[in-house]
């Protein structure tokens, strides 16, 4: 079918914008890339798209400070479990909340709903002297633990649920003799799983790049995540001299959250599609 020529020339217009559009998203990614590979002198000179020859410079300077890929570690020993714990129990928080009618059933989702409109960094000070009572500081447990009390998560896969779980599935596995939690695990997690990868993404994105609490908790340079390592790199007194280490200490700390969107991006796709079919 041939299209008429104002279609065309929309079509092209728009390829044009969101090639632009594509290109000015990207361009932060090129220029940390580009600027890894550069010196200090030449990055306060100004942006350019031209590599530069300073990478091993860069790297000798980054594990002169720490290592870096102890830093990664410690991150990767941090956001893991503290993603798995933030979607799992979440998601059996939002199943309950969305397919079991009890009493206090509305009370607790209110509840739930309050807990998410009062900041974290109110709770600091409390949460360290809690820590602290608990001889805890200087350990990861602060940082993992209290994933499992996700209320942004519960808020957001309770409404996924109901939406998109048929309360006849549920139904008809208790006839069939399924046990609750067999019911969560075979029935429930494969309905919500885009979702839950969804926001396991933007959970893991969160624990990984975590800086504050980290930087309240951890006392010891060992145990340092790569956000706290590479504040000790920008604090130092020659940051001048480190800029192009900065940016490959940046440069590298993005590697694992993009292998980690790359793999589940595909069910961001469908969890955002989910809601637009119509059954």
């Amino acid at each position: 079918m041939k299209h008429p020529v104002g279609y065309t020339i929309k079509k092209t217009i728009l390829y044009i914008c969101l090639t632009l559009l594509a290109i000015i998203c990207l361009l932060p990614f090129a220029m940390m890339m580009i600027n890894a590979t550069r010196t200090s002198d030449q990055i306060v000179k100004g942006f350019s798209l031209i590599p530069g020859t300073a990478l091993a410079h860069n790297w000798e300077v980054v594990f002169s400070y720490f290592n870096l890929f102890k830093g990664m570690l410690n991150s990767l020993i941090v956001a893991l479990p503290a993603t798995f714990l933030g979607a799992y129990f979440p998601a059996m928080t939002a199943y309950g909340l969305a397919c079991y009618d009890f009493k206090g059933n509305k009370l607790i989702f209110w509840v739930i709903l309050v807990f998410m409109m009062i900041p974290g960094t109110l709770s600091m000070i409390g949460f360290y002297q809690l820590c602290s009572t608990l001889h805890i500081t200087n350990s990861y447990i602060p940082l993992i633990v209290p994933a499992i009390a996700g209320t942004g998560t519960v808020f957001f896969l309770r409404q996924y649920i109901i939406s998109s779980l048929s309360p006849s599935l549920v139904e008809a596995a208790r006839m069939d003799g399924a046990s609750e939690l067999y019911i969560f695990h075979r029935v429930v997690l494969p309905i919500v799983f885009p979702a839950i990868a969804t926001f396991s993404i933007m959970s893991f994105i969160g624990n990984w790049n975590s800086y504050l609490l980290p930087m309240i908790i951890l006392n010891s340079p060992q145990k340092y995540t790569l956000p706290v390592q590479l504040a000790s790199l920008r604090s130092s007194t020659d940051i001048t001299e480190n800029y192009g280490a900065i940016y490959l200490c940046i440069a590298i700390s993005m590697v694992p959250i993009i292998l980690v969107f790359i793999t589940f991006s595909k069910y961001i796709i469908s969890s955002v599609s989910a809601g637009a079919v119509k059954e």
